[in-house]
């Protein structure tokens, strides 16, 4: 049976208020393409090794009706792989409040130790999210601690195999380093 319009408009009507009476942040979701660390540290502004010390919730900027909001971490830089150029101590890394935007949820005031790769803003802001390469320092294999430090700073224009795919070995000039053990990244992250 056709549709009146006049039925026709009352449920576009319909749909149209469900829509706008969505709660935000619902349905949606943060999904990151598998990467290799390399790719990671290559693609990225800053990587560095940090200890979180406590966070804060903040403005995501001075606008007053801008509603987002951004954690503030603060951070004890212990060691900068990447990044001197642009940035000498960093003591905040900023990340989206809402997991849907990726943000990041850190462990504050303990022990561990991060692996953090990001992008530096234009107003010197350190910005992290879910599809950065954040790792617990205790999680990283010893090659790619090495490799931070000796390997992946070289030959940035590699071209890695995805970790699902065997890995390729450093003998030609389109792979990235491997070592023995790279470790894996889901190939999508959801909150």
């Amino acid at each position: 049976m056709p549709w009146s319009p006049l039925a026709a408009l009352s449920w576009a009507l319909v749909l149209r208020l469900l829509a706008l009476l969505w709660p935000p942040g619902r349905g949606e979701a943060c999904s990151c393409a598998p990467a290799h660390p390399q790719q990671h540290f290559c693609h990225s502004a800053l990587v560095i090794r940090a200890k979180i010390s406590s966070e804060k919730v903040v403005p995501a900027s001075k606008d007053p009706a801008d509603t987002q909001k951004l954690i503030r971490y603060e951070i004890k830089q212990i060691k900068m792989f990447k990044g001197f150029e642009k940035a000498k101590d960093i003591q905040y890394v900023y990340t989206p409040f809402d997991s849907s935007l990726c943000g990041v949820k850190l462990e504050t005031n303990s022990h561990k130790q991060y692996l953090l790769t990001g992008q530096i803003l234009s107003d010197g802001k350190v910005f992290i999210h879910l599809c950065n390469y954040i790792e617990p320092w205790e999680d990283l294999s010893l090659v790619q601690r090495e490799s931070l430090n000796h390997h992946y700073h070289q030959n940035c224009g590699c071209q890695c195999h995805v970790p699902s795919q065997p890995p390729m070995s450093v003998s030609g000039r389109t792979g990235c380093w491997n070592g023995s053990s790279m470790g894996t990244r889901p190939s999508t992250m959801s909150a």
